[in-house]
């Protein structure tokens, strides 16, 4: 049976090699932590360093602005190509889309289809049908308004057959 100490050297001395031992197990407990927090420490600095890639001496804060800035003014100039491109795409709608050409003998005694009829038309329909008529004595032209496909004038079998060709094809 152990016995028991009555004065306070004695208590030191039985209870020293525990104090140690306990000691000794707290400073190892201490030494693996401070080895994970340092292996983790590293790992922080990696990432912030790649974080702050390019940037020497700016702060975080810094570089949160400069971005924050360059993104409102991508966003503006987005905006202004957004403006530029509707503009465009409205005035493309006025603009030749639609081009049909037919060439055809107008008269019996004429040969080689030099007559012609061309339709010019926008995404609307809209613009012009042009007819060329040969003979062997002479040529004229003619150019009739067309809205919505159609003409207040009247059209001939090759006028029609122009602008029904032109509503095939879009360029």
């Amino acid at each position: 049976m152990v016995q028991m100490p009555n004065t306070i050297t004695e208590m030191i001395q039985f209870y020293s090699p525990f104090i140690l031992a306990g000691n000794s197990i707290l400073i190892l407990i201490l030494l693996i932590s401070l080895l994970i927090i340092s292996s983790r420490l590293k790992e922080l600095k990696k990432k912030y360093k790649k974080f702050m890639n390019g940037s020497d001496e700016k702060n975080i804060e810094q570089l949160l602005l400069d971005n924050i800035n360059l993104s409102n003014d991508i966003s503006l100039k987005n905006k202004e190509i957004e403006n530029r491109v509707s503009s465009l795409e409205r005035d493309l709608q006025r603009c030749i889309q639609k081009v049909g050409v037919i060439r055809y003998n107008a008269f019996d005694d004429v040969g080689s289809d030099l007559s012609f009829s061309i339709a010019l038309l926008d995404e609307n329909d809209n613009g012009v049908v042009i007819s060329g008529i040969y003979s062997r004595e002479s040529s004229t032209t003619y150019a009739k308004k067309i809205v919505n496909g159609t003409s207040k004038h009247v059209l001939s079998a090759e006028e029609l057959q122009a602008i029904s060709e032109s509503k095939k094809i879009n360029y």
